[in-house]
């Protein structure tokens, strides 16, 4: 398709454009679904090693206890709690809670802090 004669061609500058919180919580509600979704075969294996006996749950400890496996390992807690308060904050608004546009930005901000403290939180607790 051709752009019409003294029409220029625009291009969107993504780091210009000021996104609602809403949008922000809803775009990590995606990105947590998704982080959850490609995890989640790991997280199984994990699981089903840690149960096996006392030694597998050592030497998975161990495994998980470098620096940058724990980074991965609080990523994956903040992709959990945020994919599920974002997605009850969704649930409650699809019944009319919290429609009104100041509790919509206030659970937004809800759902975001609070996902970053219960990340943080465990970071503190497994790098301690």
């Amino acid at each position: 398709m051709r752009t019409p004669p003294g029409s220029a061609t625009k291009f969107l500058n993504l780091s210009q454009i000021r996104f609602p919180i809403g949008a922000i919580a809803s775009i990590g509600h995606r990105i947590s679904g998704v982080l959850l979704l490609i995890t989640l075969p790991l997280l199984a294996l994990a699981l089903d090693r840690s149960l096996r006996s006392e030694a597998e749950f050592e030497a998975l400890r161990d495994l998980v206890s470098a620096p940058g496996r724990a980074l991965l390992l609080v990523v994956v807690v903040w992709a959990a709690s945020h994919h599920v308060l974002a997605g009850l904050r969704h649930l409650l608004m699809d019944v009319g809670i919290g429609s009104r546009l100041d509790q919509a930005r206030s659970s937004a901000w809800a759902a975001i802090v609070a996902a970053a403290l219960i990340a943080l939180a465990v970071a503190a607790r497994w790098l301690s």
